[in-house]
């Protein structure tokens, strides 16, 4: 079985024995569908379940992929659009011990050849086609290179070679509980592996026990203040962040779930007014684009009491955009992939909390302010922010020596952001140590993207910065120093990139061709600091000649 990297036995027996991980989410989903069977539980925009319905189809596709060849431990990759067979998907590996792998629907051929490479994955379960992209054929492209990939799985209802229906498994009648109950997971295992990026932009695996998921949340329903008359919807296509509430938090109360596939502004507020949603969870690029759409054509969102964001800073313009004009109160989640949820505001908060703030931390995570030289800088002074708690990962998967140098012997782990805590305790984010450019809520790494740029013919040197963008937060600007050509155009730069099958987020969106890159004081590293101003000057240059 797995165990969690970071932590001693000693530990995780204390977290046990203590409660602190007490319960797991398919034991959550089990009691639920014991006590309200017959109330819904989860749909989608074309499909629903009650909560004895999805029972079945989690314990039959459970059996299912067990009796494929499945092992214990072995990892699943979910690549799928917010869907019912999503989140069931993960509740059915969970119960048959399969470590789950969710991976974004905006990946191409060369990360989805690392992830499945570095994981020795066993299965992959794809939609055959979602915004114009098809996956099987992606797949049948890059299986031969991957001999441990040994499941495809669809959710489409058609069988081919080789690829098996996931709804067939879900058909088929099983019952055998004593099989799951030896395979499930414990609140002591790890039970998913969640994707973020290093500093190279090669994703690395974020590992997280069951118990650590299960605590997250009901800390969360606790704070959001959810019941079972709650309807959360995942608008984020995301595996945790602002989708916690979905996932998480939403079984512990029996509350009601909505996966809604991203496809638009205004196919998100439709599904909101039409399954009268009243808990929405989603990043800041997000709501603004229903925002305008709203203003555009406004639609009945009375339902709705509370928008849950994750992913990138919240504009106070934005907070009071939607509380004004759409209604419901806007909360702020802060925390990392690679460590969970640090900090949230609540639903009783003020706006100028709200707004202004990540809010204060959750139940079972501890904050505090690094200052230059490592030591505890003073309240209200800025630094960076590092963060601890039981419900946070365990360590990145497979790698011991990452796991090592993200978190201290204290169990603090950095964040590599900048932040205050304010007079009230809550916390002030100013701005990133890292490179990370953050599109809508998605991690771009400069260096991936300059070793990319660099096999251009035409491209000397390279260097990717951010640029502020009103709607994205930020997008991505290359800086270029071409083999004597001054021809290279945004356009063709794209059709290059593309051919490099990467993830269309991570294309640049502008394209600056200098003759050298200005350096700091060595003469060696560029000064990135330096051409980020340029492109703001450019910018507002640009906004006043409008």
């Amino acid at each position: 079985m797995t165990k969690p990297t970071r932590y001693t036995r000693q530990q995780i027996e204390s977290f046990v024995k203590n409660g602190v991980w007490k319960t797991t989410i398919s034991s959550l989903w089990d009691r639920n569908a014991g006590e309200y069977p017959l109330l819904p539980a989860i749909a989608d925009t074309t499909q629903e379940y009650t909560w004895a319905e999805a029972l079945t189809w989690i314990d039959r596709v459970a059996l299912g992929l067990i009796e494929m060849g499945m092992q214990r431990d072995e990892v699943l990759m979910a690549q799928l659009p917010n869907s019912v067979e999503l989140h069931l998907l993960r509740v059915a590996c969970e119960k048959a011990g399969i470590l789950c792998l969710p991976v974004l629907t905006n990946m191409r051929e060369s990360e989805i050849k690392y992830i499945a490479g570095y994981t020795d994955a066993a299965a992959l379960v794809i939609s055959d086609e979602f915004r114009g992209f098809n996956y099987t054929d992606m797949v049948s492209r890059i299986r031969d290179e991957l001999p441990k990939l040994k499941h495809i799985l669809t959710i489409e209802d058609r069988s081919r070679d080789s690829v098996v229906p996931l709804g067939s498994l879900a058909r088929k009648e099983r019952n055998n509980p004593d099989v799951l109950e030896s395979r499930r997971y414990r609140p002591e295992d790890v039970s998913i592996v969640c994707l973020t990026s290093g500093s190279t932009g090669f994703p690395k695996f974020v590992e997280y026990p069951a118990g650590a998921c299960a605590s997250g949340g009901r800390y969360l329903a606790d704070a959001l203040g959810l019941t079972g008359s709650d309807i959360v919807a995942a608008i984020a296509p995301a595996s945790r962040g602002p989708n916690v509430a979905v996932y998480y938090s939403a079984p512990q109360v029996a509350a009601r779930m909505v996966m809604v596939p991203w496809l638009g502004a205004r196919e998100a507020l439709k599904a909101i007014e039409q399954k009268r949603v009243t808990v929405a969870c989603l990043v800041p690029t997000q709501l603004a684009l229903m925002l305008a759409e709203f203003e555009r054509q406004p639609v009945d969102l009375s339902s709705l009491r509370l928008w849950v964001c994750a992913g990138s800073q919240l504009s106070p313009s934005l907070v009071a955009g939607v509380e004004r004009r759409m209604g419901g109160t806007v909360i702020n989640q802060y925390g990392a992939v690679d460590f969970g949820a640090i900090t949230v505001t609540r639903p009783e908060d003020p706006f100028t909390v709200r707004a202004f703030s990540a809010g204060s931390p959750r139940l079972g995570v501890d904050v505090r302010i690094n200052n230059d030289n490592g030591a505890e800088a003073e309240k209200g002074d800025v630094g960076e922010v590092l963060a601890k708690g039981t419900n946070a990962a365990s360590g990145y998967y497979r790698d011991e020596d990452a796991t090592d140098k993200a978190w201290d012997g204290e169990g603090w782990y950095a964040t590599g952001d900048l932040g205050k805590i304010d007079g009230d305790g809550n916390l002030v984010i100013v701005g990133r140590k890292k490179e990370v450019i953050i599109r809508g809520g998605q991690n771009i790494y400069p260096a991936e993207m300059e070793s990319l740029l660099i096999t251009h013919p035409e491209i000397v040197s390279s260097a990717v910065i951010a640029m502020p963008d009103p709607l994205m937060g930020e997008k991505t600007c290359a800086y270029l120093v071409l083999n004597g050509s001054k021809s290279l155009t945004l356009e063709d730069l794209t059709v290059f990139l593309k051919k490099k099958n990467i993830a269309p987020f991570k294309i640049p969106e502008r394209v600056e061709i200098v003759d050298r890159l200005p350096t700091i004081s060595d003469g060696q590293k560029i000064d990135k600091r330096a051409l980020a101003q340029d492109i703001i000057s450019k910018l507002k240059q640009e906004e006043i000649s409008r």
